[in-house]
């Protein structure tokens, strides 16, 4: 050890080099210190920044949206009387708007806090018109639109075995369309959705049933749901797209000669018979008098004219073989599933003995279906206001 080492040493000074050691040690810390200062800085004067634009510009904001805060709500519970209609399957979201446009609600967002509070009741919301109010309270709003009883639908029902002519007069009266629109939307099938083995007829495809239909549906709109129903009926009762045409013709048969439900798979198989039977008792002839109704378009009549059974339209079934063109009216899904499935029996006759009830007796020789005719007459001259 030298002299000067052991003077500092005792003095306790360190020696040159680590004295510079320390002084760039302490620089360093120094300026690590003032770079998290600047950085914390920065970030306050940041996030003070961010919470005043927030502040300022969250109105703004909610505004060009069309939500806002729950505070910015109508304190309800409003005035005059305003008509929504919500349409099948709008969200939520389609709702908001809608009120929001018509003056019900303030914001959108206050409808949707409602609906979120209660999204069962939300999802249960049905369409239709609703009658509320300009300026209401958005959950006073909410609770009247998840209220069946609040809503205003048109509803036309349409029953099983009518004529096309028929079924677009009931549209038109129910919803205030023209028929004239019905008649030039069926020109067009394909955008109705028809099948090709239809050829372009409706007959057969407008399901029957009840539909909520209002003005503002067109008329195209209202026969291309119908067409749909039939098709998924005919899928259901497991026909196949080539069978379409042959078991709605069948069907519709059915649907026009039959009163109850216990009769009509009976009655299909009477109708296979004699078209798979060229050789039976009927020839091969389906004999039906609805189909010559169908022929004279009128209603109201048990019997058929001698005149009528001798036209030679295709659809006379007295005069022409087999099956008619195509189907004679719209059945419905009990008809179909009938025809798509007929009963095991010998029958080629049928006759309702007693119209008012529905009493149907079916026979398999002429001689069983003459007595049963005899019974349908004694009824008749009994209550000859129904024959």
């Amino acid at each position: 050890m030298t002299q000067n080492h052991l003077d500092t040493t005792i003095f306790g000074e360190p020696p040159p080099d680590e004295q510079r050691r320390r002084q760039r040690h302490q620089r360093r810390r120094r300026g690590k210190g003032r770079r998290l200062l600047t950085l914390l800085l920065a970030l306050v004067l940041v996030g003070g920044a961010t919470a005043i634009a927030f502040t300022f510009l969250k109105p703004l904001v909610s505004s060009v949206l069309g939500g806002s805060s729950e505070a910015e709500d109508f304190p309800g519970p409003g005035e005059g009387d305003v008509q929504v209609t919500v349409k099948a399957g709008d969200s939520g979201e389609s709702i908001a708007t809608a009120l929001k446009a018509a003056g019900v609600v303030k914001t959108r967002t206050a409808y949707l806090d409602a609906s979120a509070a209660d999204p069962e009741a939300s999802a249960a919301i049905q369409a239709g018109t609703y009658s509320l109010k300009k300026g209401m309270k958005a959950s006073e709003a909410f609770a009247l639109l998840t209220d069946p009883a609040n809503r205003t639908v048109t509803r036309v029902t349409i029953p099983e075995g009518l004529w096309v002519n028929e079924i677009f007069a009931r549209l038109s009266k129910a919803t205030g369309a023209p028929v004239a629109d019905y008649q030039a939307a069926a020109k067009n099938p394909q955008a109705l959705g028809l099948p090709e083995s239809a050829k372009g007829r409706l007959d057969g495809y407008l399901f029957p049933s009840s539909y909520e239909f209002d003005d503002k549906v067109p008329a195209a709109s209202q026969l291309k749901q119908m067409v749909a129903q039939t098709l998924a009926e005919l899928k259901k009762a497991g026909v196949e797209p080539d069978d379409y045409n042959r078991i709605l013709t069948i069907a519709s048969i059915i649907e026009g000669e039959v009163n109850g439900d216990a009769d009509r798979a009976k009655v299909a198989r009477v109708i296979e018979n004699r078209l798979n039977d060229p050789n039976g008792p009927t020839v091969g002839m389906l004999q039906m008098d609805s189909t010559v109704h169908y022929i004279e378009q009128e209603r109201g009549r048990a019997g058929t004219s001698n005149e009528a059974r001798n036209s030679d339209s295709p659809y006379n079934t007295y005069k022409v073989k087999g099956l008619p063109p195509g189907p004679i009216n719209s059945p419905g899904a009990a008809s179909i599933e009938a025809a798509a499935a007929p009963a095991d029996g010998p029958w080629f006759y049928f006759v309702a003995v007693n119209p008012t009830t529905g009493e149907t007796k079916f026979a398999t020789t002429q001689a069983e279906h003459d007595a049963n005719v005899r019974e349908f007459n004694e009824w008749c001259s009994a209550n000859k206001d129904k024959c």
